[in-house]
Parts: C-alpha cells; structure tokens; sequence
C-alpha cells in the first residue's frame, strides 16, 4: 500500500489557493459526461452531492433513509465553529487552526486542519445565505458562544437544534438539483460494497431496503460520506442506523483504514439507566458554558444535590483546570469524570454520573436567558429522566460519540483507492486523536461543499472512465458476493439474536478499547473477538428472508462488519503504545494524571491494510509534521 499524502509545495497559508490553481479542471461541458456517485445524505455527502450537481456533473445519490432529512447530522446540538472573530476577542484562522491541532494531540496533518480553518469562513456565508436561522444578537449580527478547548467565542448556534438547521440547508440544495435533474437520488438503498475495476473505484453494490434487491451501479468515481463508527461499543449517542460497514466494505477492496482506535467519548451524555437500553442520549457541549460540574466532596454521599452545601462541592474541572474551567476539552473532561465515579463520588441512583449543575447561571442571567439558549434541551433531559433541570442538576456521564479514525485519505480527499474519496467523519483527516466540539460540522460542510467538488475535478480530468456497465465481471462477482453473505446470514438459524452479539461485542470493546486501554485488555479482546465472531456466523438467528424488508438482516450484516472492524481496531491501540489524546493507555500518564505522548516513535498516522478475516493486518505509517503548531505537552491549566 503506498502513502502519498500529496501536500502540495506551498506555504500552509497559501497552500489551498495554490493547490487550487495547480489542479487540472474540467471545464462546465465536459462535466455533463461525467458520473459520480455519492452515498450518504448528511452534511458532508449531501453537501457534496449538491455542490457537484451545481457544477454540472450527474450524481446518483445514495441513502439508507427514507428521506436526506434523516441522516444523523440532524442529532449535531451546540453548534458549528468558525474564525469570524465576531466578538472581538482574538480569534483568527491561525487560532482556530492552532487550537485544533494541539485539541487533536498532535496526531493531524497540519496542511488539512489549515484549510480546515480557512474554509471555515466560507461555510457560515453560506449557511447564512441558505436562511439557517443562527441565533442573533441584539443588533442583528451572529451570536457566538465558547466550546471545550477554546478561550474565544467562534462557536455558531442556532439553539441546540445546529445540526438539523444546517441539514435543511443542505436538503434544501440537494431538493433543487434533484428537481433540476443533475441529482438523482435513491432512498431506502444500503451500500453493501466497493466495485473496484483495474484498481480504481467505479461503483457500489446495494441493496434495496423494501425489495432486498441486490444491485450495482456504476460510475467514474465514488464519494463515501457515510459517517462514524461509535456503534461498535452497541450504547452510544449514535443513531442505532450508523454502522462501519460503507468504510469497511471499501477497506476490505484495498482502501487503508488510519488510526481506528481514536473514539471520542463525549462527556456530556445521559447515564445509562438499566441493562435495556440501546442507545444513549446525548447533551449538547454548549450545555457547558453555563452549567457547573460537580460532585460531592465525600464519596457514597447519598444526600440530593440542594442538601449539599457549597462548601462540601467538588467542582473538579474548575479546580483542575483554571484557565479553561468547565470548557476543558472533551478528552480530558471524560477521563475526569470517570474517575470521580470509579472514586466513589458518582450521584444518581447507579451512582453513575457527575451534576451538571444550572442554578449560578438562572441566579445570574434568569431563567429566561438560560430557556432561550438551552430551553429545548432541557425539555429533552427531561422528557428521557422525569427531572426538571431548572430545578435541580443534570447528571451527565461520557459515552461514546465521534470517531477520529477513519479511511486514509490524501491532500485531495482520495483513499488508497483511485477514485474512492472519503469525507466527513468517514475520513480521518482533520482531529487527530480528540476532536473539539463544534468542529464535526465544520469539517462535514467543508469538505462537502467547498473541498471534494473541486478535487475531484482534478482525479477525473483525464477524462472520462467509461468501458463499464453493469455487467462489467466486477460488478457481477461483487453483486454474487454481497448475495453469498446475506444468504449465509438466513441460513445460519441459530439460537441467538443479533443484538445479543452486538451487545457483547460492545460491552467487550467498552471494557478494554474504551475510555482507558492497557495492553492486558487489549491483548484479551484480540483473544475474544475470533471467538465471538467465530459463534457469530455459527450461532446466529436472522429471521425473514432476503427478498422483502428485514430489519434484522440489515443489522445483522451491520454487527458482522463490526466483529471484524473491531480487531483491528484493538490492534491499532495495542500497537500505539502511547497516550493521546482520547486514547489512554493506562500505562503512559504523565504525573498529573495526563496523556503521555510518545512523539519520537508515533508521532503519525497508523494505516492499516487488509489481509483477510481473521489476518493480522499490516500497519503502514504517515509520518506527520508540526512546523506551524510545534509539538509540546498540552496544557489547559
């Protein structure tokens, strides 16, 4: 596997603009003999889809939903970041950029974060232009508030609703080049596989939701903007719909997979509640410029929150960390948490969560300045827990969230794969090993709107691929494949539920791969993992058939790709034996109880190759630089 991140040869502040002028076009005519297919509707693939419908190419749209409206960018809360420097208060582009490298622990490319920073501008005019309704001040102009692991206010909100504001926006683009014909969209297909013809990328295998037909569909190129995998761990606040499989079928057509076992665990969650649950909710990061996280001084102290006084509070972040307070960052916010609770000084009835405490910011502001920022937030925390958060404190607990890891891609956007990109969270580029909040939709409409559309250009400029249909060799073995499995899944009949494997997988992955790793534990579920995939596909029930709508084979072959997925997430952390950022191996904190880096030895990207089910893959390394944000222990004291 060969690793050409193609940064160009330009100073990072010019790098973009350069790179934009070095790149071959493809001129308005020419793009109308172009296809791409672009699978996933959220803010990343239905930007790219209606940007590139907009500059003329014909794109075949692909989502699992029965609407782009659907798509899991809608559950994105607090906001999106952007170095507009509204308020005045030392903000930049540089900062921005600054903040998320040294936020990602060193571990990201710095000519990505870059433009990152950079296009972050671009996004808000656009959004504006769209009419996403961001909360205004008094005189009209944007409001900003902070977020974990900044000391400038440069996040945009439009209550805790951003995420589905900014997808209307989206759908909104995406409807009318749909209406205008350059956009074809299907609803309710799953992408089952990568064709791969003469080592490039030149169409997908689905399967229709409703009919279960299995079909392939070609084009000159593919974009993947299918999201995370924080499902692997079963709770987590994703959607139970998000799965591994679009960017795991792709690694297994030769696409290298970095870093994989960089997993955010978000510190502002609802605890869980009982063994029943299937997923878990979470509490926007906004929620943490106002609200105090505290527990009691005295472990086992069982009194309520209003019977503790002042004085016997533990408002740990504050304590630890003053400059940055409650707004540390997500890493270091989570791992704190755990070990107040693991220390005895867990509140609720499981005893499971830290207070998320209200009452300083109502006494100060008044309770109607706190319900116009967080109001239906709060009626969400209390819809789910019968607690009036006005009137006593959130509990909250970290659960897993975002995923760092993702495809290897290239200063373009491309995989190992010609003519496979990879964008949003389905990427790995942009956060490095902790992602900072309000910095997923940024990187999702960056890439959607203003990177992908253009770079592809450059890929497809040679001309036109053609020479394939459907019925190419390629298309027809992979469409046998996906049958073969899905058929394997009916047949097996077993005595288990999918969701009982997939739940043991995540209480195994939550155990050893979550918020703390050691090599013992990751050792152990590299024993584990065969063995339960092994009792998986020899044990497990798929009732129903292929040829109508089955939910429970769409999970099925959803949890199959995680049994393998989750191995090599293992081996990826086993193999970094060093903390950074969220991940943290007990074995390597410094004395105040932070991540150790190892930069003479692991200072780049882990890329992983696929050898086979049941092959130790083969790592291959970027090796990253940092001569813009130089490398140094991060502090947030």
């Amino acid at each position: 596997m060969e690793l050409n991140a193609r940064i160009p040869d330009h100073p990072i502040e010019k790098m973009w603009t350069n790179h934009q002028f070095d790149m071959k076009l493809v001129n308005p005519a020419n793009k109308r003999k172009y296809r791409v297919i672009v699978v996933g509707t959220g803010l990343a693939g239905g930007a790219a889809a209606a940007t590139m419908g907009e500059l003329g190419y014909n794109v075949e749209c692909f989502t699992f939903h029965d609407s782009p409206r659907r798509a899991h960018s809608i559950a994105a809360q607090g906001g999106i970041n952007a170095a507009k420097n509204y308020q005045g208060d030392g903000d930049s582009i540089h900062r921005l950029f600054y903040d998320t490298v040294k936020g990602g622990d060193f571990r990201s490319r710095e000519a990505n974060v870059h433009r990152l920073a950079e296009l972050s501008l671009n996004i808000i005019d656009q959004a504006v232009a769209q009419g996403v309704p961001f909360a205004r001040e008094y005189g009209g102009l944007l409001a900003n508030r902070s977020f974990g692991g900044a000391q400038v206010s440069r996040t945009f909100y439009a209550r805790g609703q951003t995420g589905q504001q900014l997808l209307l926006g989206v759908y909104q683009a995406l409807e009318r080049q749909v209406h205008a014909g350059t956009v074809n969209m299907h609803v309710r297909k799953e992408m089952m596989d990568v064709i791969v013809v003469d080592g490039q990328a030149r169409g997908i295998v689905t399967r229709d939701l409703v009919s279960g037909k299995i079909e392939a569909h070609m084009a000159d190129a593919v974009v993947l903007g299918t999201g995370g995998y924080s499902n692997v761990f079963f709770l987590s606040t994703n959607a139970k719909g998000c799965n591994v499989t679009a960017t795991w079928r792709a690694h297994r057509r030769g696409a290298g997979f970095a870093n994989p076992c960089f997993t955010q665990i978000h510190p502002t969650c609802i605890p869980q509640s009982g063994e029943y649950q299937s997923k878990l909710t979470l509490m926007s990061e906004s929620l943490r410029n106002d609200g105090r996280i505290w527990v009691p001084k005295r472990a086992g102290d069982d009194r309520p929150a209003h019977q503790i006084p002042e004085g016997e509070r533990d408002y740990y972040l504050e304590r630890l960390y003053p400059s940055f307070g409650n707004l540390a960052p997500r890493d270091i916010a989570s791992r704190r948490a755990k070990e107040m609770v693991d220390a005895g000084h867990g509140v609720g009835s499981m005893k499971n969560g830290v207070y998320l405490d209200f009452a300083d910011a109502i006494g100060r502001l008044g309770k109607s300045a706190v319900e116009e920022r967080y109001g239906n937030l709060f009626q969400m925390y209390e819809k789910i827990t019968g607690e009036d958060p006005y009137q006593v404190p959130m509990r909250i607990y970290p659960a897993p969230h975002y995923t760092m890891g993702g495809l290897w891609v290239d200063y373009d956007l491309m995989t190992t794969v010609p003519g496979l990109f990879a964008i949003g969270e389905a990427n790995f580029s942009d956060h490095g090993a902790n992602r900072l909040g309000a910095s997923a939709l940024m990187q999702g409409l960056a890439d959607g709107y203003f990177i992908v559309p253009t770079t592809i250009g450059n890929y497809l400029a040679d001309g036109p691929k053609g020479g394939v249909d459907e019925n190419h060799a390629a298309a027809r073995d992979a469409v046998r494949e996906v049958t073969e499995s899905q058929n394997r899944l009916l047949e097996t009949r077993g005595s288990r539920s999918v969701d009982s494997f997939h739940q043991e997988l995540g209480r195994l992955m939550w155990n050893h791969c979550g918020m703390a790793r050691t090599e013992s534990g990751l050792e152990e579920a590299l024993r584990k993992l065969p063995e339960l995939r092994e009792q998986f596909w020899r044990d497990v029930r798929v009732p129903g058939s292929a040829d109508t709508l089955n939910q429970s084979l769409e999970k099925a072959g959803r949890v199959a790709d995680f049994l393998e997925f989750a191995e090599v997430m293992c081996h990826d952390a086993l193999t970094r034996d060093e903390s950074c950022g969220a991940h943290f191996r007990e074995e390597h904190v410094t004395e105040e109880g932070e991540a150790r880096r190892d930069d003479e030895n692991f200072a780049h990207g882990a890329v992983w190759e696929f050898k086979g089910v049941g092959e130790e893959p083969v790592r291959h390394q970027e090796p990253l630089t940092f001569e813009h944000v130089p490398l140094s222990q991060r502090s947030y004291k």
